[in-house]
């Protein structure tokens, strides 16, 4: 007898991301259960073109990528039934949601219990990336390979990983360090994480972190801070 297919629910993140959100929502494959888009205090349309596209929208109106997605985990243990695996996805349609399918299979196939899409690994797109994003990637990568003996080669926000195992390293972070410290944990917890090649586009829209200095800075600042936190 057949094992069932897992019940997969995705978390999306989302600040001002009326002409993206859409696209995002729409790519995401059909053997996803819910798809949450968390309407983080935007002043746009994000919440009517995610719901348009079929996301269930939550409101957090206190800013912060951490805070978003905690947003969305609170809601999905609110529920009488609870994924199996949590995808993570950003908003600005720079990710390829179809390759969602590669990002889960090593859970799926392998019993994994968190996959990175390492856009080092995959094909990048020119100016997909800034030159600050990449260095902070490398040096970021380098000191958790360093101090927790990891083997990550990106911070990427595409990533899976079992509600289970996701419950059991219990996220903190409201910001910047969400992506850093979920895989911190994951190695000071020795849970089986693996990365898969992802590609990457150019975003649509401006960045609100890497695309003004003052974002750069935080994000960089908050990334070193959360290695030495957990250190």
């Amino acid at each position: 007898m057949s094992k069932p297919f897992p019940i997969i629910d995705v978390i999306i993140p989302a600040y001002n991301e009326e002409n993206s959100v859409g696209k995002v929502v729409g790519d995401i494959p059909v053997f996803v259960r819910h798809v949450i888009v968390v309407n983080n205090n935007s002043n746009d349309q994000t919440r009517l073109v995610a719901e348009k596209a079929g996301a269930i929208v939550l409101d957090e109106m206190q800013k912060g990528y951490g805070k978003a997605c905690l947003k969305a985990i609170s809601y999905l243990e609110s529920l009488e039934k609870r994924p199996d695996l949590v995808v993570f996805l950003d908003a600005d349609y720079s990710d390829y949601p179809e390759e969602m399918t590669a990002v889960i299979r090593p859970i799926l196939e392998e019993d994994f219990d968190m996959v990175i899409g390492s856009r080092a690994r995959g094909n990048r797109e020119k100016g997909s990336m800034t030159i600050p994003q990449v260095f902070g990637n490398w040096l970021a990568t380098s000191l958790m390979k360093s101090i927790y003996k990891t083997d990550y080669s990106d911070l990427g926000p595409f990533r899976a990983i079992k509600w289970s195992k996701l419950c059991e390293i219990q996220m903190e972070d409201q910001d910047f360090g969400w992506t850093i410290e979920m895989q911190i944990k994951a190695a000071k917890k020795n849970l089986r994480t693996t990365e898969v090649p992802v590609n990457y586009k150019k975003r649509i829209g401006v960045s609100k972190v890497s695309g003004t200095v003052k974002g750069t800075f935080m994000a960089g600042y908050k990334i070193l801070w959360t290695i030495w936190k957990y250190k």
